[in-house]
């Protein structure tokens, strides 16, 4: 058997019904596991759970829509998921949010709340919900989308990458507190994606060739890419790792 082979694993994943999230779950679906397509609009998550049911046969997928703004919808994204598959053994904390692009000096107190509730309060929430099935069965996987943003500063999207260094060490924290019961907690660092929600930093070509310009491989990912990624972390490929930061960034990181 593979050790990248998700049969009987149930994932639930934030921000899935586009980008990174999207391709994540086409991913994990493909290498045998249950997934949970959610977002805000169930329209959305509705197409993508047919697409990846017709491909990969009935029942692999459901869509529950939620807003990750809100507890209470997250309480009913967790509920629904045990109600149609009895478990959750991984999460996929993918879905964030960034209202303010320029130097942190401009934001305003509402967008950074926005930006940290969203980025960091959501995804402490979501995984409080799981973790004690985790714990009991002594085996869970939790993985949240992070970016290279919080480990460089920006005068764009400084704010945001406050809150996914924050990210970081929620992730280190927690694979500190509940290493002991065989749940891992970890992190991936997606560099530039092409991604709507990344639209604002590629969709000029001018920008986007003098963001790629130091890059290694001169260019941007792809969703699918970071999807692989997140297929690895779910897995038992990646059993001895625990609250780490993945970079997937085609190099970017590397250059001075």
């Amino acid at each position: 058997m593979s050790q990248f082979d998700l049969a009987g694993k149930v994932v639930i994943i934030t921000g899935s019904s586009r980008g990174i999230g999207k391709a994540a779950a086409e991913e994990l679906a493909a290498n045998g596991a249950k997934v949970v397509i959610s977002s805000r609009n169930q329209d959305a998550c509705d197409v993508v759970a047919a697409e990846i049911n017709a491909r990969h046969g009935d029942g692999t997928a459901i869509a529950v829509a939620a807003s990750i703004a809100h507890k209470s919808q997250l309480e009913t994204l967790v509920s629904e998921t045990r109600k149609a598959f009895g478990r959750v053994d991984v999460v996929v904390c993918n879905a964030a949010s960034n209202p303010h692009y320029g130097p942190i000096g401009t934001i305003t107190d509402e967008q950074f709340r926005k930006i940290f509730d969203n980025n960091v309060l959501s995804n402490h929430w979501l995984i409080q919900m799981v973790i004690g099935e985790m714990v009991e069965r002594k085996e869970g996987s939790i993985i949240i989308i992070s970016s290279v943003g919080g480990l460089r500063g920006s005068d764009i999207i400084g704010g945001y990458n406050v809150s996914k260094a924050a990210d970081f060490q929620l992730a280190r924290n927690l694979a500190v507190e509940y290493g002991r019961h065989n749940v891992r907690i970890n992190c991936i660092a997606p560099g530039l994606v092409r991604t709507d929600f990344a639209k604002a930093l590629w969709e000029d070509p001018k920008v986007e060739k003098s963001m790629t310009s130091e890059t290694p491989l001169r260019r941007i990912g792809e969703p699918h890419e970071i999807a692989g990624a997140v297929t690895f972390l779910a897995s038992s490929a990646s059993t001895f790792m625990t609250g780490q930061a993945l970079i997937v960034d085609g190099g970017a990181t590397i250059r001075s």
